[in-house]
């Protein structure tokens, strides 16, 4: 039963969570929805079509006629920038574009005492301050009657508790109890909305204070665009423990590259194999399949077992983040081509070999690109762990390093690099594809 309730428990949050995220996602598909039929709209309006090309072609469902639009990539950019620099309340935006952050200022409330039958008021001056800013907290005119004033000074996005019995002439050990806030009725389980957020009570009698968060991201999970800019411009010029910023990025490159190419050597040959000789399949599909779901990462105490901690251990386990990928999209190359192909070539005197070079690996090539191009990604997935295995240059050295001491603008710096050079090889990987394999999605 406590395993039943515990999962249901997580569900319920998964739940919750998903709920909260159905309104932000939905914004985001209707911006794109909108932006599309604006494009389609204004691009419609200025090349006007007046002969009969566009009824002739047939675009849905032809996977070659579909290509990346530009201005889509582009607002797509813009737009993930806007609501990062919204949601961080960041420089580069006007005002008007930030999400309501949380409360910076000074403010107060009453709160009231009760002790004997006597009731007593006093109040509190609230001075919610930026995180990370030292403040001189001002002293507190305690004023008349046994309830005395307080002052309290709070971090933004934190709270804190007031111990009115430091001040108050009767506390909590001689019956006194804090019965209302603002003139409102307060209790552990009746909270207070005051201008500034909330004031909750709590068990033992103690007032909480919780100045209002907003919805914006606090610096220390994630920092404005312009922080992270910031940071790469540091530590370009003045590196990060004891390296260049291109060290590190070109050490998790050549480790990525070495061990890609080494799991395409030998996980292409082999998925040809496979797709080619029952007995090459019978021997090695249960390896393949038993081997393909289980992540890389689990693979790292065995590695460290194996090959040590050197670099010979982060590409053997690069090397097998790749091998299943592209020995598994070999092989579906080659189930792929048409046996019509196939015989045709026979028919016309084609030798095995002659059927290998102009049928089979022409007509594979579009799915190992498109394997080399998954494998790349994992690849690059799995460098951040490799590296973590006393690693001493890597991005993901670097980024495992920075989150210890919570350096969330380095995390972040180390992610979008990451994903830029990734991003970058990808792209050659589909130019050079264009270049190989032109018949792709052509028949």
């Amino acid at each position: 039963m406590s395993l039943m309730s515990d999962l249901g428990a997580e569900l319920v949050a998964v739940v919750s969570t998903v709920v909260g995220a159905l309104p932000y996602v939905a914004g985001y598909i209707a911006i794109i929805l909108g932006t599309m039929f604006v494009w389609s709209y204004i691009k419609r309006m200025l090349t006007p079509k007046h002969d009969y090309s566009s009824l002739k072609t047939v675009t849905f469902g032809d996977e070659s006629a579909v290509t990346s639009n530009s201005v889509a990539s582009v607002v797509s950019i813009v737009l993930i920038f806007l609501f990062w620099g919204s949601f961080t309340g960041s420089k580069l935006l006007p005002s008007f574009l930030h999400m309501p952050g949380a409360y910076v200022g000074e403010s107060s409330f009453t709160y009231t005492a009760t002790y004997e039958g006597q009731s007593d008021d006093a109040t509190v001056s609230v001075l919610v301050h930026p995180a990370g800013d030292d403040v001189v907290e001002p002293q507190a005119d305690l004023g008349d009657g046994f309830a005395k004033n307080d002052v309290v000074s709070i971090p933004s996005y934190r709270s804190q508790l007031l111990r009115v019995d430091q001040n108050d002439e009767h506390g909590r050990a001689d019956g006194a109890e804090i019965t209302a806030v603002n003139g409102q009725p307060i209790s552990p389980d009746s909270p207070v909305k005051t201008d500034f957020g909330t004031v909750s009570m709590s068990p033992k009698g103690t007032l909480n204070i919780t100045p209002s968060k907003g919805i914006q991201m606090e610096p220390i999970w994630l920092p404005a665009p312009e922080a992270v800019w910031a940071r790469v411009v540091d530590i370009s010029q003045d590196g990060y423990r004891n390296s260049t910023l291109w060290e590190h990025l070109g050490f998790s490159l050549f480790r990525v590259v070495v061990g890609f190419m080494l799991g395409a050597l030998v996980g292409i040959p082999l998925g040809y194999a496979m797709g080619l000789s029952n007995w090459f399949r019978g021997w090695f599909d249960p390896i393949v399949e038993f081997m393909r779901p289980v992540p890389p990462l689990a693979l790292i105490p065995l590695v460290i077992i194996w090959a040590g901690i050197g670099e010979v251990g982060k590409i053997i386990l690069l090397f097998l983040a790749a091998l299943w990928i592209m020995a598994i999209a070999a092989r579906s190359g080659v189930s792929g081509v048409r046996i019509s192909k196939v015989h045709a070539a026979y028919s016309l005197g084609a030798s095995r070999w002659q059927i290998m070079r102009h049928v089979i690996i022409p007509n594979s090539l579009p799915e190992i690109f498109t394997g080399a191009r998954v494998a790349m990604g994992v690849c690059w997935g799995t460098v951040v762990a490799a590296e973590l295995v006393a690693a001493e240059k890597g991005a993901g050295m670097m980024i495992m390093v920075a989150s210890k001491f919570q350096s969330t603008d380095i995390v972040l710096m180390g992610i979008i690099l990451i994903g830029i050079i990734g991003f970058s090889i990808d792209m050659l990987m589909r130019w050079v594809e264009r270049i190989l394999v032109p018949w792709k999605g052509k028949g």
